[in-house]
Formats: C-alpha cells, structure tokens, sequence
C-alpha cells in the first residue's frame, strides 16, 4: 500500500527562542514561542530595537537562537545540516532595500534563486517570466535596477523570492522605502498570492497599516513576544490600490 505523505501543521514552531550577544550581556530576544499554521498570513509587529529583525534572521535559518529551538515541518533547524540548501529551496526573503544586483536585468534578477538548481535556462527563463507577470513587471523585464521606480524594483524582489516556489515568505519591513501607493501595491500583491495562491507571510513591520492586512499579528517589546490582540489594529483590511 502506497504511504500518504500527510503535511505537518504547524509549518512553524518557535519554542523558548533566546537570543543574546555580548556574552550574555544583551538580550536582543527573551523567551518567545509562538507558531505558524500553513497557509497563515501574519505580521510581527513592533518599534525599532525591538528584536524583530533578530527573529526574521533566526526564522530564516540565518542565525541560531542561544536557547530554545524552531522547527520547520516538525524538524529542528539547528539539527540540519544543510542550511544553504533549506533556505534556497524552502524559503523566499524580502527585504526593505530590494537587494537586486544592479548589472542585471529584471528578469536575469529573478532567475538567480534558480541558478543551483537543475532548471535549463529556458525553464529558467519562462519561470522568470511568469513571475514578472505575477507581479505585474512583465513590460520592466529587460530594465536594469535603476531605471526602475522603487516600487518596481520591490515587485521584482518578491518575483525572485517565489523563484524556487517557497512553503514560507519572509518579509522585513517590505514597505519601508516605498511611498504609500508603491507600498499599497506590494500588500496587494501580498493579499493576493495569500488568497490564490496559499502562501504562508511572515511580514515584519511598525506599521498599522501593514499589520492589517495580515490574518493575526504578534506583537514584539522589549524582545518579547504577545500574542494578545493589538488594541489599534483594525478588524477589517483597508482598501486596496487600483493600479
């Protein structure tokens, strides 16, 4: 008999994570558990200095905690040996500066995730192309990082972090450098590949208007996590942008 492969839920569980520098001496996380089912939409929000950019890094493997432990689909990452190799093929980063090198095109920024891989280049490309479609980039392929507005430029990062098709999206302050309507067009783009397409977000940010868009939200101060409800978040999503 054939074994049915069930899919672990959560996909995300943070246990006790402790993240300290300085030999102890700084405190940069303290105790945070939480987790993330499948398919989740959430945001983690808090100040500057509050330990949530240390998170993204621990979530995306980037870094290890001091104590406590996550696992991915039931599996310690601190027990894996293959990082490099979870990240590329699980994993998909935004960040708030875009990261695009700026000698390649759009599409040739899109293709790098699947460089490792055993795509030919026209997979590569026709998947490159479909994702700068997906995000609305598609006439912007052949432009460089700098003749490309910084909204532009954003779309073009998150087509690159879904290269390798991601089980989770992990977002930095991903509006951070974006006026309000090229920052309205990516959570739209989020709100999108959440609702069609099953995505499990994670978006760091300060925002309200961010955190709303988000199924849940948590809460970061001080390096502590609540999981309480916050107090101004609004109960529906805000309009969304007509491009």
């Amino acid at each position: 008999m054939t074994e049915i492969l069930v899919p672990i839920d959560p996909l995300l569980q943070v246990s006790s994570v402790c993240r300290s520098y300085d030999a102890g001496a700084l405190h940069a996380l303290t105790d945070v558990s939480f987790s993330v089912r499948r398919g989740e939409y959430l945001a983690i929000m808090g100040p500057s200095g509050s330990g949530k950019s240390t998170l993204l890094n621990l979530l995306g493997a980037l870094d290890r905690p001091t104590s406590g432990e996550i696992y991915f689909e039931g599996q310690c990452l601190a027990a894996r040996k293959d990082l490099d190799r979870f990240r590329a093929q699980t994993l998909g980063f935004v960040f708030q500066s875009f990261h695009l090198l700026p000698t390649l095109t759009a599409l040739e920024n899109v293709q790098i995730p699947m460089f490792e891989g055993q795509r030919s280049r026209r997979d590569r490309v026709r998947k490159a192309e479909d994702l700068l479609s997906l995000v609305g980039m598609a006439r912007r392929a052949g432009h460089l990082p700098a003749k490309l507005s910084v909204g532009e430029r954003q779309r073009v990062a998150v087509a690159r972090a879904l290269a390798n098709d991601p089980l989770l999206l992990l977002a930095d302050e991903p509006t951070g450098n974006l006026d309000s309507a090229a920052g309205c067009g990516v959570l739209d783009l989020f709100d999108r590949l959440h609702r069609e397409q099953g995505l499990t977000l994670i978006v760091i940010t300060h925002g309200l208007e961010v955190a709303a868009r988000a199924q849940s939200t948590l809460w970061i101060r001080d390096g502590r996590i609540d999981a309480a409800p916050l107090p101004n978040v609004p109960t529906s999503f805000p309009p969304r942008c007509v491009a």
